[in-house]
């Protein structure tokens, strides 16, 4: 009998197979006992029927209890009703291990209760949805940027110096100097663009943000493009571009995960390009008329992406920042020096920034300039100095944040359930 997943139970109808998983629930009645099996790839509901009361397979069934590991062979039937749309006829049921006393019940609890055992929950329906979305995310950001021919390019997870802000850093020993957790690959990605002309790293980040807000992770997952000779222009359309290839492959692929979820398709379905856009010097005014108490000159929050963000039903693209918020390395915009050439994507529905990302500076005395005037030192940056040394050109990119898009396309409150195990301030366990 071959042993099959339940993903593939379509192709298997009125045949005998093995379903090798965990029982979900059980329910029984009368004559008939069903088993909802979980393997991984899905749930599917595995049926019953004897006359007889005293039928081996129901004191099988007596002995399941929730997570109980057990391999059940039968029969394959369409049946609409069932999960899937096909449930399968037992004929034999062996139990691997029987579960006792799992924590996670049917009933209630806290979110401290199922963050402690976020090895488990990971187990249920709604956790097992996002995480399906995620993964499916992943695949369709690595086929987009293969297809276009972009090469990837690993980036250091250890670094000499700082990408984001000093402020930030998680700071370790490198045997006899200091190295931090890497903020972003970009830098490094500048030079693998100036060797490959395009290219795409993607990896985890960390952030030692002291922050509680439903959008931050200590460590997250981003992927980040860098192209040579592109501007501020052609990022916006690549992250556009990326934006709209996630969520049709979804939609396609994931659409059932979404149902599960109480996700309205429609919502992400009406999304097209080009967004809206807006300058900073546009954006703040209409802050201000929602109630934003910020003022020209200080960046947007939490509450200012919020706003704006619940202002328009697509993801809306924000440009220009004043340059003295934005990293040392954006370049300045020629017509004003004071604005950066950069870019804010902002996810509909209150998701907030989805991507990060913008024209860098190329010339040499300029990027000087700046990092002395962030006062940052020069010697852990002088390899990236010497990129616009050598052949410069203008090239631009961006960062796209892996849960920060789940979460949108997920429709979830706190982002802390887009990825497995999430880091969070003050938790590290499990």
């Amino acid at each position: 009998m071959k042993w099959v997943y339940i993903e593939d139970l379509a192709g298997y109808q009125d045949q005998d197979v093995e379903i090798r998983g965990w029982v979900h629930n059980t329910r029984s009645g009368g004559r008939i006992r069903f088993i909802i099996i979980r393997d991984g790839t899905g749930f599917a509901q595995a049926t019953i029927f004897s006359k007889d009361e005293n039928d081996p397979l129901f004191k099988t069934f007596d002995r399941l209890t929730q997570e109980t590991s057990l391999i059940i062979r039968g029969r394959v039937r369409e049946d609409k009703r069932a999960p899937g749309g096909y449930e399968i006829s037992v004929a034999e049921i062996e139990i691997i291990q029987v579960a006792v006393d799992y924590p996670i019940t049917p009933k209630e609890h806290s979110t401290p209760f199922l963050m402690e055992h976020r090895h488990l929950w990971l187990r249920s329906r709604k956790q097992h949805a996002v995480l399906q979305v995620r993964a499916e995310v992943v695949r369709a950001i690595r086929g987009f940027f293969d297809d276009r021919g972009f090469r990837l390019m690993d980036t250091p997870i250890l670094t000499p110096s700082a990408c984001e802000g000093t402020t930030t850093l998680f700071e370790t020993k490198y045997f006899d100097q200091a190295a931090y957790l890497s903020q972003s690959g970009q830098l490094y990605n500048e030079a693998t663009a100036a060797a490959f002309g395009k290219v795409y790293c993607f990896g985890p980040a960390f952030r030692a943000e002291k922050s509680k807000t439903r959008r931050h992770l200590i460590e997250f997952w981003m992927v980040e493009p860098e192209v040579a000779f592109a501007t501020l222009e052609d990022t916006i359309e690549l992250g556009q571009d990326l934006i709209l290839f996630i969520l049709e492959r979804v939609l396609t692929k994931r659409r059932a995960d979404l149902a599960e979820l109480e996700r309205d398709p429609s919502r992400l379905e009406s999304i097209t390009k080009p967004f809206p856009r807006l300058t900073y010097d546009e954006a703040v005014p209409r802050l201000q008329e929602k109630g934003s108490a910020i003022k020209y000159g200080e960046d947007f929050g939490a509450p200012e992406e919020t706003i704006m963000s619940d202002l328009y039903s697509s993801p809306v693209c924000i440009t220009h920042f004043p340059a003295g918020i934005k990293a040392f390395y954006m370049q300045p915009d020629a017509a004003r020096p004071d604005l950066a050439l950069g870019v804010d994507v902002l996810a509909p529905e209150g998701y907030g920034e989805i991507i990060g990302g913008g024209q860098r500076i190329h010339d040499p005395a300029l990027l000087e300039r700046r990092i002395k005037e962030h006062n940052l030192p020069p010697e852990p940056y002088q390899w990236y100095i010497d990129l616009r040394k050598y052949g410069s050109v203008p090239h631009s990119g961006f960062g796209l944040g892996v849960e920060r898009v789940v979460a949108w396309i997920c429709g979830i409150k706190h982002i802390r359930e887009t990825i497995p195990f999430p880091r969070l301030l003050y938790r590290i366990y499990p």
